[in-house]
């Protein structure tokens, strides 16, 4: 039976982390020494990728499916029963409610017959602290996450202290890679046909020969805030896509001749963006001293990570401002359960979060749209901080 004075300093508590928010069912167990006991995925892309995107009711019954086999498959691979584990944590928002619903029944379900305490998750609360697992990075610090749901800029300034710097006013870039990657019929290439739309873009962005071919005006420069918007460059995109089809005389699976070079500029201009805002965040920051200058870190998470383009982009960026440039590693920048029980480790070691009272745990519910932190969008806003990117030498030239 669980006892509530048992600190966590008299052995590593093991926390459980279950993650179902959008298409994957994830599971990890980890300690609060970070240390990986077990974890396991299972993926629903493929069965998604044949309709063109993802079906929140089919995601949610494939969650139920597999959510116990995910669960027991973790234990196994830890070597361990349930009565090992301290916690439950869950991911419980945002994300697609049919999806976060399995994962918060069945993470309320082992919490009760454990007799165990619930963490519930803000998965991009997660994202944003799994970093700390990998690499000691001291409180506060610079986040950029980035997926095919969200694109957020935040100062992370405790496990449960977050400020929101910009967000995005329309898609999210993942969101765009893959629908133009769609668009493009990239998965009719057989080296893209199983890779995501932004994994595919960034693979075919590599065999451009002329990117300049296809000019993307820069996003938003007149405002002067960390709000992103990627919906003009997607208009942009397509449009070029159109073009070159009516040229062409384009149909059925046919790929439009300069996909590489389409790929290409789309990627920089997507990059591009995100860099300036980025950029414009440090100065912010800078400028108020928010953070002192040896502790000045930028952190990239989330699944547009694993672009490795952006991940050289941002590196320039950050040498010129003089902040430390830290990266996820890309197998945590997908949804997993790894983050979430890391997440719950930050929680359980804080005392903050952790829900030990039965009736406050079946209580909770999940969310599929809720803020990170505090806003301080306005805040950004109103210190009119003019910004020009810095060159991005041997990337964009």
């Amino acid at each position: 039976m669980w006892n509530p004075t048992r600190k966590y300093t008299d052995r590593p508590a093991i926390i459980l982390g279950i993650e179902t928010s959008c298409d994957d069912t994830g599971c990890g167990i980890v300690d609060t020494a970070g240390k990986i006991l077990g974890e396991v995925i299972n993926s629903q892309h493929l069965t998604h990728l044949k309709y063109g995107g993802i079906i929140p009711t089919i995601a949610g019954n494939m969650h139920r499916q597999r959510i116990t086999a995910v669960c027991e498959d973790a234990l196994k691979s830890a070597n361990l029963r349930l009565r090992d584990i301290d916690a439950i944590a869950t991911t419980t928002k945002p994300g697609l409610p049919l999806s976060l619903a399995v994962g918060n029944t069945f993470g309320k379900y082992l919490s009760r017959i454990s007799n165990k305490p619930y963490i519930p998750i803000h998965h991009m609360e997660a994202h944003a602290l799994t970093v700390r697992m990998e690499e000691r990075i001291d409180f506060p610090y610079l986040v950029l996450l980035v997926s095919g749901g969200h694109s957020l800029l935040v100062i992370v300034e405790n496990v449960n202290q977050f400020y929101t710097l910009g967000t995005t006013l329309d898609n999210a870039p993942g969101e765009i890679f893959d629908k133009i990657a769609r668009r493009l019929k990239l998965a009719n290439i057989s080296e893209f046909s199983h890779m995501s739309g932004g994994q595919a873009i960034e693979m075919a962005a590599n065999k451009a020969t002329n990117p300049k071919k296809f000019v993307f005006e820069p996003a938003m420069t007149g405002r002067r805030n960390c709000q992103f918007s990627f919906s003009g460059i997607s208009n942009k995109a397509l449009r070029y896509i159109l073009k070159q089809e009516k040229e062409f005389a384009i149909d059925g699976n046919t790929i439009i001749p300069d996909v590489y070079n389409l790929c290409a500029a789309l990627q920089i201009a997507v990059v591009k963006h995100m860099c300036l805002r980025t950029q414009r965040a440090m100065e912010f920051i800078n400028n108020l001293n928010l953070i002192s200058p040896e502790k000045r870190t930028l952190v990239v998470s989330g699944g547009v990570a694993c672009n490795n383009f952006l991940a050289k982009a941002l590196e320039i960026v950050c040498l010129e401002k003089s902040f430390k440039f830290v990266r996820t590693p890309p197998r945590l920048c997908n949804d997993n359960g790894v983050m979430i029980a890391w997440n719950g480790v930050e929680r359980w070691i804080a005392n903050v979060g952790v829900i030990r009272n039965r009736d406050e745990i079946e209580m909770i519910a999940v969310e599929k749209k809720v803020p990170l932190g505090e806003s301080w969008i306005e805040r950004v806003q109103d210190a009119n901080i003019k910004c020009k990117l810095v060159k991005l030498k041997g990337l964009c030239d």
